[in-house]
C-alpha cells in the first residue's frame, strides 16, 4: 500500500479550496422593514364608509 505524500504547495492549494467552499455555502437573510401601507384617498373612504361627504376624510379638513 503506497502512502500519499502532498508537497507544502498541494497542502496549501487544498486548504484554500476547501475554504473557498465552505465560504460560498452561508445564507444571508435580510430583516426588511414591511411595505408602508397607502394612504385611501377621501373620495374612496368616503364610498367605503357610505357617507355622503368626503370632508370627514381630508386630512386638512378633520375638526
Amino acid at each position: 500500500m503506497k502512502k500519499f505524500k502532498l508537497s507544502r504547495f498541494g497542502m496549501t492549494l487544498l486548504v484554500i479550496l476547501f475554504a473557498f467552499s465552505i465560504s460560498n455555502c452561508s445564507v444571508q437573510v435580510r430583516n426588511s422593514p414591511p411595505p408602508k401601507a397607502k394612504k385611501i384617498p377621501p373620495g374612496q373612504a368616503k364610498k367605503m364608509n357610505g357617507s355622503k361627504s368626503a370632508k370627514n376624510y381630508a386630512p386638512g379638513q378633520n375638526k
